[in-house]
């Protein structure tokens, strides 16, 4: 396990409870990467612009470096190609900000190969912006190694293009094969269902225990990268039900438009269960869940969204009671369950069965006949059946989509007619 030194700038108006959950937010990433965190620093002083940090803590910090024998300097904030061959210069190791850190978790999770493209594109996105001061620097100390990048000529940044657009459209190319699935499966009657939310907030133990499955779930951050749907049984009535990619704080656009065919899961879908974690604090939440409105408005088409506030079994009724009040004006249709132990799942089936779009209810009467008997049969398959009747007629009381209930009724013709 690689050891590694964990670095933060606080910003001038931040305040202490702020700084701590980013610290705390970097600290959950390094160990879902797989990293021994042996050292922190933290500063809020005016920054170097050359270090990001001050010049005296990039001392402190190379000092640490030689102590513990790290091998790898992650900071919180975002760095420039100059920032980060500076540190590296003075620290004698590899040198990345969170975002590349995040990447680099990405990339032992991807297993589809829509994943690892998302993923591919996302690292190539990140280094554009960096390509032509990499070059230039690399050609200045003839350093091939840096930023384990390897070797590169000036046909580097062409070359960051063209692969970023032959991965864009190798995309295309699968979002409209994924576009194509979600239609054949609103037209079957499938309606959508998505669990949205931040990272670790138990979007995966509530899709195993709803739809009695195994996803992996494991207490680190981006466990789910590519989603996975599975068929949910509603009083009858199936929908599909898709677990997704959490959110994160501070994920800069470049990140979310290569994740967008991920998001997309979303973004198209018609009901959306926004999960959130209401052990944490009451800000803490409503940051969290501002921003996932912010990032689900625009893009939703008006889906009606769900709050699931899980891990209610962990904190006190009157605690859960005086954190709803504060953040119930951001928590449309609220749910309260808990994912691992299976209290309030029934109300939240009770709850999507409401929001999913609705089905009609009619009756249908058929010829006691082997047609009636086929046509009998084909309903069950397409639709709820509520109730049916054997006599002179099979009087078939039932409820489907608008399409299912038009065939039916000129099926009930076309078989008297016969």
């Amino acid at each position: 396990m690689k050891s590694v030194i964990l670095v933060q700038r606080n910003e001038p108006r931040s305040n202490e409870s702020e700084n701590s959950d980013k610290l705390f937010e970097l600290e959950e990433l390094a160990k879902s990467a797989g990293y021994c965190i042996v050292g922190e620093i933290t500063q809020s002083k005016n920054p170097d612009r050359r270090y990001q940090v001050g010049r005296g803590k990039v001392d402190e910090l190379a000092s640490l470096v030689n102590e513990y024998n790290a091998e790898k300097v992650i900071f919180y904030n975002q760095l420039s190609t100059i920032q980060i061959y500076n540190v590296s210069e003075t620290c004698k190791c590899e040198v990345i900000d969170k975002f590349h850190l995040i990447l680099e978790i990405f990339a032992t999770r991807a297993t589809t190969k829509r994943a690892k493209l998302q993923v591919e594109l996302a690292q190539l996105e990140y280094e554009l912006p960096k390509a032509k001061n990499i070059v230039s620097l690399l050609k200045q100390e003839e350093r091939p190694g840096f930023m384990s990048l390897g070797e590169y000529e000036d046909s580097y940044e062409q070359d960051i293009k063209n692969r970023i657009s032959r991965i864009k459209n190798e995309l295309k190319t699968a979002k409209k094969d994924r576009e194509s699935l979600r239609k054949f499966r609103h037209d079957k009657g499938f309606s959508l269902v998505a669990l949205a939310g931040y990272t670790n907030a138990g979007k995966s133990t509530l899709f195993n225990t709803i739809v009695d499955e195994d996803v992996r779930v494991e207490d680190m951050l981006f466990t789910t990268l590519s989603p996975v749907t599975r068929s949910l049984n509603l009083g009858g009535r199936h929908v599909l039900l898709t677990d997704t990619v959490g959110f994160i704080e501070d994920l800069p656009h470049w990140m979310i438009d290569a994740f967008r065919s991920t998001l997309d899961e979303i973004f198209l879908t018609d009901v959306i269960l926004l999960v959130v974690d209401v052990t944490e604090d009451a800000e803490k939440i409503r940051k969290k869940l501002a921003t996932s409105h912010e990032i689900l408005w625009d893009k939703s088409e008006g889906a009606p969204i769900i709050t699931v506030l899980n891990k209610v079994d962990a904190i006190k009724s009157d605690e859960l009671n005086k954190k709803l009040a504060k953040i119930e004006y951001l928590a449309p249709n609220p749910v309260f369950i808990s994912a691992k132990s299976g209290y309030g799942i029934d109300n939240l089936r009770k709850q999507i069965s409401q929001q999913v779009p609705g089905w009609k209810r009619t009756s249908v009467s058929l010829p006691m006949s082997d047609d009636g008997m086929a046509a009998v049969s084909w309903l069950f398959e397409e639709g709820v059946v509520h109730n049916i009747d054997y006599g002179d007629y099979i009087e078939v009381d039932l409820e489907a989509r608008d399409e299912i209930i038009l065939k039916a009724q000129i099926y009930e013709r076309e078989i008297f007619v016969d």
